[in-house]
């Protein structure tokens, strides 16, 4: 904590804020984080000893060097629960998710929840899994599913939620071929999805915008080694 604190900024807690991460936290770049995980590796108690401080900083870490194998329904559901920062409930928590033998069965529940940051976190934990899983080990027919109830569901929802729903339309028709079509279908239905960024320049990916670049390279259907970034 001594060490993160020593390399955060006030000017990257501000632009963070912006972003969504809430206090406390540092302001620490990612770049300052990486020696730390590649020095460190992996280490499951280290990892939830650091998530549980409530520093974004430290629990985005905690993502970073966790042992996603070794986290239990527990643990992931403490994480999910305490994840109120866009970057960890968003991108922390469904990265140890994703990699977890429990991860699938976690982010089906949390998408029913009626807490935005945990929703979000499911819809984010269902849009990594395909890219590090081969096709034959998931669910294509409950992939299939979910994405009529993206179709269903997306306008009506939380604003941060929507802008999970729309990546997961992406990954879909990205990682899983068996699925491309099925989600550029189910972008023409969606249409144009709003998201307040809340004054940042970020904006929302176009679904078929984003399929069709993923194609043009060649890139339908490879996975990654991991999620974690």
């Amino acid at each position: 904590m001594t060490e993160l604190e020593a390399a955060g900024s006030e000017s990257i807690k501000k632009v963070l804020l912006k972003h969504g991460v809430k206090e406390p936290f540092f302001g620490v770049k990612i770049e300052y984080l990486k020696p730390i995980q590649k020095k460190i590796k992996k280490d499951y108690q280290l990892a939830k000893d650091l998530y549980a401080t409530g520093n974004a900083d430290a629990m985005y870490l905690a993502g970073l060097i966790a042992d996603d194998e070794k986290m239990t329904k527990a643990d992931l559901q403490t994480w999910v629960e305490q994840a109120l920062s866009t970057n960890i409930c968003e991108y922390t928590v469904p990265w140890v998710a994703s990699g977890s033998p429990v991860g699938q069965e976690m982010a089906m529940q949390w998408i029913d929840s009626k807490e935005a940051h945990i929703a979000a976190a499911g819809w984010s934990t269902l849009s990594n899994i395909p890219v590090i899983k081969a096709d034959t080990d998931l669910d294509i027919a409950a992939y299939r599913k979910l994405l009529d109830r993206v179709v269903k569901t997306i306008h009506t929802s939380d604003n941060r939620v929507r802008l999970r729903m729309n990546s997961f339309v992406i990954s879909i028709g990205s990682y899983i071929t068996d699925l491309t079509d099925d989600a550029i279908a189910a972008a023409a239905k969606i249409g144009k999805v709003e998201v307040n960024m809340n004054g940042t320049a970020c904006k929302v990916p176009d679904i078929v915008e984003y399929i069709n670049k993923v194609k043009l390279k060649g890139a339908l259907g490879k996975k990654k080694k991991t999620v974690k970034c």
